[in-house]
């Protein structure tokens, strides 16, 4: 089955959902999708319908159904909404009615494709996140997005070893000394709990938090950029990306390398469907 299919598939069982699941409101397009999506996820939380791999095969696709509908323009608080209304409606069927257990059997064909999918893109603004499960018994990028500080490559994302657990960057810096501290800069949801999308998706300084390094090392050979010979891997807490991943898909964060002179070099990135893609990485690698 392509990923054409499987996504076909995936959405005539998430309709038949729908059949189950009425919202007391109609939501139109990408809205109906998220609604039955996150249904669908609130069954199976309560009826434990599903094997963890359609486990996150589903949580993926709903966060991407969220993102594409914030990128739409649907409001955060409305899909909020759509969210609570599809727990209750969830809350409300008996995990014994024969339509779920139709609905479960189609979901199970459906998004157990995904299983086998190797590699996806999920969306940002204009730099995707590329997701390859098909690396994971050797070092190399697993959900990585690309951009540039300068005429300096920067990637940043899951890379490195099989096992790394935490966020790196990696960076082959062009006619300069290297940095001796770098940052993630980003929205601290607690001083300014709405996502910020006006003036490039960058929250002002007052409403910052960041994360540093813990820790670099020289970046192995398949994590650097193309027709680079070296570069650093820097090495971020892997409590970082829970608060990435809480981000709106419109927002920005910064990668900050900062210099002994005291300058600092800024890469720009966006969210994007970050988690979605990390929610695909969690069915593990091929």
């Amino acid at each position: 089955m392509t990923i054409g299919q499987n996504a076909s598939a995936a959405k005539a069982v998430l309709l038949a959902a729908a059949v189950l699941a009425t919202p007391a409101q109609a939501w139109a397009g990408v809205a109906d999708t998220y609604y039955e999506r996150a249904f669908v996820v609130a069954a199976d939380a309560r009826c434990d319908l599903f094997d963890p791999h359609v486990d996150a095969a589903l949580a993926a696709a709903t966060a991407q159904a969220r993102g594409a509908a914030l990128r739409s323009g649907a409001a955060e608080t409305d899909l909020n909404a759509v969210a609570a209304r599809a727990r209750s409606r969830a809350g409300a069927v008996s995990c014994r009615d024969p339509q779920l257990a139709t609905v479960r059997a189609r979901v199970d064909g459906a998004f157990s494709g995904w299983a086998r999918t190797p590699r996806m893109t999920f969306a940002g603004e204009r730099q995707p996140w590329l997701a390859d499960r098909t690396k994971w018994t050797q070092p190399g990028w697993r959900l990585k997005q690309a951009t540039t500080v300068g005429a300096s490559p920067v990637a940043f994302g899951y890379g490195g070893e099989p096992d790394a657990e935490g966020l790196t960057a990696v960076v082959s810096f062009v006619g300069r000394s290297r940095p001796n501290a770098v940052r993630l800069v980003f929205r601290d949801i607690a001083k300014a709990p709405r996502a910020w999308v006006s003036g490039g998706g960058l929250v002002p300084a007052a409403s910052r938090a960041s994360v540093w390094a813990t820790g670099v090392s020289a970046a192995d050979p398949a994590l650097l950029a193309e027709g680079r010979r070296s570069g650093d891997a820097w090495r971020f807490p892997a409590s970082a990306a829970d608060r990435l991943a809480r981000l709106d898909p419109r927002e920005t964060f910064l990668v900050e390398f900062h210099f002994r002179d005291g300058s600092v070099a800024t890469a720009r990135f966006e969210a994007g469907d970050f988690a979605a893609g990390r929610a695909f990485m969690a069915m593990g690698g091929l």
